[in-house]
């Protein structure tokens, strides 16, 4: 099977997801019978209470779980059946991930984390240079390369993650509560980056928030409810 993306047709597509855990003596389902497409260049926000199954479609989407029952298609690609080994080398080439924590490593500069996943794909050293720099101008933060994360804030922190989800130009972001952690306005400028770079880049991005201030900014929102869509597929 190969793992060359189809850019034609959907970038996402789910067909009756469903993930269950066991818990105790019972089974939650956190995933019920979801169906939905996303083409690209949209920019998709998923609303829903704590425990709706945001992060676990977000999951089951970027093939980080796999699914109980149903699949998962991802620019054509059958991600809930593909082999971990190619999994892997799938999701650094196609698939970009901006979680709530940032996930910076704290030893290295904002450029040196942006750089890891252009080195884990051979990227060529002058290559690898050039992309950073662009990447780190796109998100506001050229003059503030040199920096390690603690000498940043939340939302410079943030962009960081950004930048560094899109250093291999996938054809899909996801991103998990990606302003859970920042003030009003920093979040909603962080999700304004976003939709640019929605635009810019020609990525196709979907964004798990209970913020109802920032759903605006979205092409199409998604509503879950105890794991199943109520609104938007």
């Amino acid at each position: 099977m190969s793992a060359q993306p189809n850019l034609n047709g959907p970038v996402v597509e789910t067909r009756q997801l469903v993930r269950d855990f066991e818990m105790g003596n019972g089974v939650v389902r956190a995933v019920d019978d979801i169906s939905l497409r996303v083409e690209a260049g949209q920019l998709v926000a998923i609303r829903g209470r704590s425990g709706s199954g945001k992060t676990t479609l977000l999951s089951l989407i970027g093939a980080l779980d796999r699914p109980t029952s149903g699949s998962a298609h991802v620019a054509g690609m059958p991600v809930s059946e593909m082999p971990e080994e190619q999994l892997v080398e799938f999701r650094r080439r196609t698939i970009g991930f901006i979680f709530q924590a940032f996930g910076l490593l704290p030893i290295l500069s904002a450029e040196e984390n942006v750089e890891i996943p252009l080195r884990l794909v051979a990227t060529e050293p002058k290559a690898r240079e050039s992309r950073v720099g662009e990447l780190l101008e796109l998100v506001g933060l050229a003059d503030r390369a040199r920096h390690r994360p603690h000498e940043l804030s939340g939302g410079e922190q943030q962009r960081v993650a950004i930048a560094r989800a899109l250093a291999n130009r996938p054809k899909l972001l996801l991103a998990d509560e990606p302003t859970g952690q920042l003030d009003s306005h920093t979040g909603h400028d962080v999700m304004a980056l976003i939709r640019s770079i929605v635009k810019q880049e020609g990525t196709t991005a979907i964004v798990a928030t209970h913020d109802a201030g920032l759903i605006d900014l979205a092409d199409r929102v998604i509503e879950l409810r105890d794991g199943r869509v109520v609104d938007g597929a």
